[in-house]
């Protein structure tokens, strides 16, 4: 008969066992980004299949971007680290409409920098205020991931208003 260290012994080399099938498929199951980053296009339908609109188009610079908008809010999408079409990085950025609200205070926007980890702030004139965030696309990102960075920038989205006080 087995006495209670083996049995004991027995029982965490299964459970173990256990976590690393479990993890080891979930890694598996991670959706890539593909080697080189990301196309405009490829932005483009991601947040399509996320129920944003996503229209390619050029600044006043001559730079492509993707334009889009959450809750009332237009933003835009850089792509950054471009090899060919494929690109590394991605940056988020909207200029939310300020002229109604009188001039904004550099203080408040010191306030959200301070206060918000993952979208900074900028004035980029006496009333125009700027809000980005960027995200790594490669090496070994995933689609995951960039839909949980999304969920972030959406997060912060939806604060710039009343953090701001913009209508």
């Amino acid at each position: 008969m087995p006495n209670v260290r083996t049995v004991t012994a027995a029982v965490r080399i299964v459970t173990v066992a256990l976590a690393l099938a479990f993890a080891s498929n979930a890694i598996a199951q991670a959706h890539g980004i593909p080697d080189g980053g990301m196309t405009f296009d490829d932005v483009a339908a991601w947040l399509r299949e996320r129920d944003h609109d996503a229209a390619i188009s050029t600044d006043s610079l001559g730079n492509k971007r993707l334009a889009s908008s959450a809750d009332g809010i237009k933003f835009y999408v850089y792509l950054f680290d471009c090899n060919n079409d494929r690109c590394g990085s991605i940056q988020l950025a909207t200029g939310p409409h300020t002229s109604a609200t009188g001039k904004l205070e550099l203080e408040r926007v010191n306030e959200w920098n301070k206060t918000k980890r993952w979208a900074r702030a900028y004035l980029n004139g006496p009333n125009s205020l700027w809000v980005e965030a960027d995200f790594d696309l490669v090496p070994g990102g995933s689609y995951e991931l960039l839909n949980d960075e999304m969920a972030t920038w959406l997060k912060a989205l939806a604060a710039i208003k009343p953090f701001f006080g913009l209508k």
